[in-house]
């Protein structure tokens, strides 16, 4: 592997870095400490911190040279409401909180590169960088959005946007990506089914939206099979039943509600006016009606071609191409960074953490895999990561000194 040989000496340093973020994870918009600590860290650099950007966000600034070229590089910061398992020393000091996707991670991998950038000669790189840390990702509250709503790239611009989201794809280090769609849409929905309540004794005497609903969840399972190509991928789930609280009780109101998953913004168009219809139809026919709440939270995340096949390139540089897996399939998952890929040209990829052959002694019983009580991010990527944003740097804008 092509390793910068500063991020091996180096390796110890932001391991303690990594860890101390772990120790104290903030969800989404209260990443307070996380955001000081980089804007912190950054400014001991000697890079430019531009801070309160969608709250706790910041952006950091490096330009060397007089090229215009700019490259955006993001990495985000909040942690998961989940107790964590496990019981080493930098487990969660905050009850109920847990870095269990490895933004601790990726917030070290990038505070990495920005430390090695900001060390080298004015011939590293001609133009300008700009170090998007961001709050916010998970739950569906679109961080990235946030920021974009407020500037972001106005501010900051970008020429073309990259991230990297650590991930189980086999091989510690190895990345894999695709030209087009990588992660699916995520949509919420939730129906509320109106009828008028009685006695379960009795039910003649009123209008069951129970029944109404038990219907509707079936046939809402049928819709993505009726309304999407079979040659094209998505999901439809329903998660959520409600009806009364008391087994003798027929409710005014059921609820049914799920998520959908899709590749495309044209698949999530189509779902959701059919949703409407069936909702509206098995309502009316149980002589209720139906309220149709639905979410788009995050569109499917879409690499642009040139831009993918760029950052494969730079991958093989760093790691070999037998460590590069430029045509990955896409995956159910999301991820807000879709939002930054709708604004600006730009490519998203995974990098492997293992299969969990890093856990440390305390390690939770749980699979190492991210979502999960017992994750912990493997140290042994920071420096892979860490390369790949600065080899990106580099040949983005590439210096003619």
């Amino acid at each position: 592997m092509n390793i910068a040989d500063s991020f091996l000496a180096n390796a110890a340093r932001f391991v303690e870095i990594r860890r101390d973020i772990h120790a104290h994870p903030e969800l989404g918009f209260e990443e307070h400490r996380t955001s000081e600590k980089v804007a912190n860290l950054l400014t001991g650099w000697g890079i430019e911190v531009h801070r309160g950007i969608a709250g706790t966000g910041l952006v950091g600034v490096l330009r060397k040279g007089t090229g215009s070229r700019t490259i955006g590089l993001r990495a985000d910061m909040d942690a998961l409401p989940l107790h964590e398992a496990n019981e080493f020393a930098h487990k969660s000091t905050n009850p109920g909180r847990m870095h269990a996707c490895g933004h601790d991670g990726h917030t070290t991998m990038l505070l990495a590169a920005a430390w090695h950038l900001s060390q080298q000669g004015p011939g590293d790189f001609d133009g300008t960088v700009h170090f998007i840390f961001q709050p916010a990702e998970e739950m569906g509250k679109a961080g990235a959005k946030k920021m974009i709503d407020e500037g972001l790239f106005e501010r900051f611009p970008c020429d073309a946007v990259f991230g990297l989201h650590n991930f189980p794809v086999g091989d510690v280090g190895r990345f894999a990506l695709n030209e087009g769609a990588l992660m699916a849409s995520s949509n919420t929905y939730k129906i509320t089914v109106h009828g008028r309540g009685t006695h379960a004794s009795m039910p003649h005497t009123g209008i069951d939206p129970v029944a109404a609903v038990v219907t509707l969840a079936q046939q809402l399972q049928t819709i993505v099979a009726r309304t999407i190509p079979s040659t094209e991928r998505a999901l439809l789930a329903v998660t959520q039943l409600q009806g009364s609280d008391a087994p003798n009780v027929i409710p005014d109101v059921a609820t049914v509600g799920g998520t959908i998953r899709t590749f495309s913004i044209e698949a999530i168009d189509k779902i959701e006016a059919r949703l409407r219809e069936v909702a509206a139809g098995v309502a009316a026919a149980h002589g209720c009606t139906a309220e149709v709440y639905f979410n788009r939270s995050s569109p499917p995340t879409v690499n642009h071609p040139a831009e993918a096949r760029f950052a494969a390139g730079v991958m093989r540089e760093v790691v070999g191409d037998d460590m590069v897996t430029d045509n990955f399939p896409a995956v159910m998952g999301a991820e807000d960074f879709a939002h930054m890929l709708l604004a600006r040209p730009g490519c998203y990829a995974f990098l492997g953490n293992g299969d969990g052959d890093h856990r440390l002694d305390g390690h939770g019983p749980g699979p190492c895999i991210i979502h999960n009580t017992s994750f912990d991010f493997n140290d042994e990527i920071i420096p892979i990561g860490a390369s790949y944003f600065v080899k990106l740097v580099q040949r983005w804008l590439p210096s003619g000194v």
